[in-house]
Parts: C-alpha cells; sequence; structure tokens
C-alpha cells in the first residue's frame, strides 16, 4: 500500500510539472476579496469647526484671551478692537464705560489702551472656562478676589515684557499689549467654547428696522447707526465717531443691548466713588440689532460658569449675524450706585 501511495503522488507531481512547463501562463483565479465587493467609497470629510464667539468657520478654536480697555476721549483711539470677537461694555465709576476685549479668533499687533480690572469682569470671564486676563491693576482689596478666580493673570505687573508705554500718549493712557505675548504666559489657557451665542446668516422674522439705537450710561452716551454699505452698526459715542487707530470707524454686524441690574459693589476709588456690579447672572429683557432691525429679546444666564442665552419673544434662540459681536451691559434707566 505504500509503494502505490508513493507511485501516484509521483504520477500526481509529473502531471503538475508538465502542465505548468507548458507554453501556457497559468490561469490567474479572481482575487477573493474583489468577488461581490461594493465599490470603494471615500468618508465624509469632518467640517470645520465654528468659531462660537463670531459664527465663522476657523481651521481650529484656539485659546481665549481677555484684555481691558480704556473707553474714554483720553485713550481714544483704541488699538486692536476691531479684531476681537466680542466686546463688552460695562460701566464703571463716575457713570463712564469701560471695555472687555475677547480674542480668539485672530491676534492684533497690539491691543490698547489697557487699563485696571473691575469685580463685574470676574463675574463675567468664568463662562470662558480659564481664560487669560490682561489689564493693569486693581483695587489692593480686590486681589484676592483676582488669584481665586478661573483666570491666568497676563497683567502688566505678572507679564512685564508683554507691554510697552507708546510714545505720543499721556500716561496711564499710553500702556500697550501684545496678545501674542500675553498668550505666550497662559499656555494652557481655555480654547473658545460654546457660550451660549447662535449664529445664521439670515436675520428671523419680525424685528422693527431701525437706522439707529442709542444707550445712555450715567456720564457716557452710545450710539449705533446701521451701515448698509459694510453691514455693521458703527459706534459713535458721546456724540463723536469711535475711530480706530487702524483706521475706520468700530462696529459689529451685531449689537446686543443687554438690560441688567447695576447695583454699588464693595470697592470704591480713591475719590469714593463706589465701583457699580453689573449683574449678568438671572434672567431680564434686550434688544438685539442685526442687518438694520431692532428684535426685543429675553435673556437668561444660570450661573456664572454658564454662558448667556438670548431669545425671542416667542422662546425660539434669537441668531446673531456672523461676526463680532458687542454686548453693551447697561440699565434701562442710568444709574449711579
Amino acid at each position: 500500500m505504500r509503494a502505490v501511495t508513493g507511485f501516484t503522488l509521483a504520477v500526481g507531481v509529473a502531471i503538475a510539472g508538465a502542465a505548468c512547463s507548458s507554453g501556457d501562463q497559468p490561469v490567474r483565479q479572481p482575487q477573493a476579496a474583489t468577488m461581490g465587493a461594493s465599490p470603494f467609497v471615500s468618508p465624509t470629510p469632518t467640517p470645520p469647526p465654528l468659531q462660537p464667539f463670531t459664527g465663522r468657520t476657523v481651521s481650529a478654536l484656539k485659546p481665549v484671551l481677555v484684555v481691558k480697555i480704556e473707553n474714554t476721549h483720553a485713550g481714544k483711539p483704541q488699538m486692536g478692537l476691531r479684531s476681537a470677537d466680542i466686546v463688552y461694555v460695562e460701566q464703571v465709576e463716575g457713570g463712564l464705560t469701560r471695555l472687555m476685549a475677547v480674542f480668539s479668533s485672530k491676534l492684533p499687533s497690539q491691543v490698547g489702551p489697557v487699563r485696571s480690572a473691575r469685580i463685574s469682569d470676574l463675574h463675567i470671564i468664568p463662562q470662558f472656562g480659564k481664560p487669560a486676563l490682561g489689564y493693569s491693576g486693581v483695587q489692593p482689596k480686590m486681589i484676592p478676589y483676582v488669584k481665586r478666580a478661573p483666570l491666568f493673570d497676563v497683567s502688566d505687573s505678572a507679564a512685564p515684557s508683554a507691554y510697552a508705554r507708546v510714545p505720543g500718549r499721556v500716561a496711564p493712557y499710553n500702556l500697550f499689549a501684545s496678545p501674542k505675548k500675553l498668550l505666550a504666559k497662559a499656555p494652557d489657557a481655555s480654547k473658545a467654547r460654546d457660550i451660549g451665542f447662535v449664529f445664521a446668516d439670515e436675520a428671523p422674522a419680525g424685528g422693527v428696522p431701525k437706522k439707529a439705537y442709542t444707550v445712555r450710561y450715567p456720564a457716557a452716551r452710545f450710539t449705533f447707526t446701521w451701515s448698509g454699505a459694510q453691514k455693521r452698526w458703527l459706534v459713535t459715542q458721546d456724540g463723536a465717531k469711535d475711530v480706530a487707530a487702524e483706521g475706520g470707524q468700530q462696529g459689529a454686524p451685531t449689537v446686543v443691548i443687554q438690560w441688567v441690574k447695576t447695583t454699588r459693589s464693595q470697592f470704591h476709588d480713591v475719590n469714593g466713588s463706589y465701583t457699580p456690579l453689573v449683574q449678568t447672572v438671572g434672567k431680564g429683557t434686550g434688544v438685539v440689532l442685526r442687518d438694520g432691525k431692532a428684535y426685543n429679546m429675553v435673556w437668561s444666564r444660570s450661573s456664572e460658569a454658564e454662558g448667556t442665552t438670548y431669545t425671542t419673544a416667542d422662546g425660539q434662540p434669537m441668531p446673531f449675524a456672523r461676526g463680532q459681536v458687542w454686548v453693551v451691559l447697561a440699565s434701562k434707566k442710568p444709574v449711579a450706585p
């Protein structure tokens, strides 16, 4: 049996060898993977993210830098403000105002004049996570509050190399900062995230056509005038056009007039003027300006760690126009606490 088996195998090998030695090439069988396989479909590319502060497409979300900026005639013209994603207008001592500019999408080469922070800033900032805060000093009694706040201190005392005095301006209105250097001192600053803003290319139904809208503080007055050519609300302050140091008038596609309660804080300046506390947590009403119209809205913010939601009268999200947003925190009746 073993001999027969060996012979059979030998014959089989000989036959196979003869077949392969012929001039014909062996027939290749189809690859198993291609038999009945469906055509290759490329995956759908992931769309680029939307910047939550402006509603515009960006390649990536970047860290957040907040800078306090002078907003009186002595500090004009301001530099770098046109590059901000959000500009908050806050009441300070004497019924005047100061700006809190939020940068993330892009950084200007310089920003300023940089001025001191206020207690209201510390109530607004937590919604951004832990951003970097650029400022020039605070009242001594407020220092412990700044140290406890969720922020990276990049003030002129904490990051002096990021600041410089600009010639041709009078102190204290000549201190300017490099946003790039400020963020270099805060490498772990939180990146931009949702703070409640909703954006849409098309304006919602309703609204009242408006050519201009004025907001008054005890010692300041803002008028926002619609420019159809620029698709922005241009800023006039105290009767004068608010012109940027880079050229052009300050303005934004969306202006949010948020009526808030303004009370007296525990802090005051050397002249005895108390620092206003702008209360941005809770509920209230306001007006949103976009596309040449004014929309009544309702705002709500449940806690300092959360952003603010803005809705229309029927409870639907109030969409902003894409681009820079000004949030004007004011009282319906000017109050000097």
